[in-house]
């Protein structure tokens, strides 16, 4: 009878620490498994937020690279808000896309010729709608917090690769470098070379990603290489869109079965663009098949699927929640431990 009740303590000891452990692990350490181990999770898509997630159904909701943002996209449940980092006159680093304040915010001119303490007065704009918000310029102290323990966050560098090693110096004092990924664009032996003397500079705790695009590299060696010297996580690749008129048959020459096969012996995800970025369209980094494909013209499979079947299992886009629904309903998404799942549908034995 004795050994009877300690195994069943031992059992419910066992239960609670588990369930503790569940309830102990963040949103973003669940997130960061999943981007940690790309080869378990293959059957699901991550999304990532450009420029925080401003837009839903080709309607701008947010001021882009704002704080409210970041919200939104955390209530959706996109994994990653990807921010846009330069620097003010003063050194400080700030959240801002232009190397101009004229586009997305009430202040004209320089970023880089305002003091941080100038900036505070500059109120950020809803593009396409003029609407002045309450938000002003972020510091990335002030971003990164907004993401503690929520969602991964992802630095769009404007400035030099030296200059990653200070942003992720607040990131370390936040205690927040696990969360944070930083990229930079790899085309030849020296940039990769000048970019891993960078990295080894900076010491590790964080996730490095480097972008790779079809202008500059046509084979899925090159990654293979890149592999080899980063052992990165999660790969950036980008195919240039060919002609105004086309819609990529491939995914150019990047997205390919050697690349695909590549990815899983480096346990690393395929990360493809659908946003559109500042003049250009919502197409112009996915060989088409964007953003405005999806939700113009009402062709989500030709974009998030087209790309998904294309061993993507990273997605960045403006439209984050057509996205995250379309995924989910095609089978593309794997509930989190922290999400309600869907009902079973009840079923019984057939009487016939």
């Amino acid at each position: 009878m004795r050994t009877i009740w300690l195994s069943l303590l031992l059992c419910a000891t066992l239960a609670a620490a588990s369930g503790q452990s569940l309830a102990g692990e963040t949103r973003a350490r669940l997130i960061l498994d999943r981007f940690e181990h790309a080869n378990q999770w293959r059957d699901h898509v991550m999304i990532a937020a450009h420029r925080a997630g401003s837009m839903q159904a080709g309607k701008t909701l947010y001021a882009e690279n704002s704080i409210a943002a970041v919200q939104g996209s955390i209530a959706m449940g996109a994994e990653i808000v990807e921010v846009d980092i330069r620097r003010s006159k003063d050194g400080e680093f700030v959240v801002m896309h232009d190397s101009w304040l004229d586009r997305t915010t009430t202040c004209k001119g320089e970023v880089v010729k305002y003091t941080l303490a100038e900036l505070r007065t500059c109120r950020l704009v809803v593009e396409g709608t003029g609407a002045i918000t309450n938000e002003t310029v972020s510091t990335l102290r002030e971003m990164l917090l907004a993401t503690r323990d929520r969602i991964l966050i992802n630095l769009d560098n404007k400035l030099e690769v030296g200059d990653l090693s200070g942003m992720i110096a607040v990131a370390r004092d936040l205690g927040m470098a696990e969360q944070v990924i930083v990229k930079e664009n790899l085309w030849n032996a020296t940039r990769i070379a000048t970019v891993k003397a960078a990295m080894d500079a900076i010491g590790g705790g964080f996730q490095f990603m480097p972008i790779i695009a079809d202008d500059a590299v046509h084979e899925a060696a090159f990654a293979e290489t890149v592999d080899h010297a980063f052992s990165p996580r999660a790969t950036e690749l980008i195919n240039w869109r060919a002609g105004a008129g086309t819609l990529t048959e491939t995914g150019g020459p990047l997205f390919s079965t050697r690349m695909r096969a590549a990815a899983v012996r480096g346990n690393w995800h395929i990360w493809a663009d659908t946003y559109a970025i500042v003049n250009k369209p919502g197409g112009f980094l996915a060989g088409g098949r964007g953003d405005e494909l999806a939700v113009q013209a009402s062709l989500p499979r030709e974009t998030y699927g087209f790309w998904a079947d294309r061993g993507a299992t990273i997605i960045q886009t403006d439209e984050p929640k057509a996205a995250i629904d379309w995924l989910a309903a095609n089978g593309y998404r794997v509930p989190y431990s922290d999400e309600v799942r869907p009902a079973e549908p009840a079923s019984t034995a057939s009487i016939n």
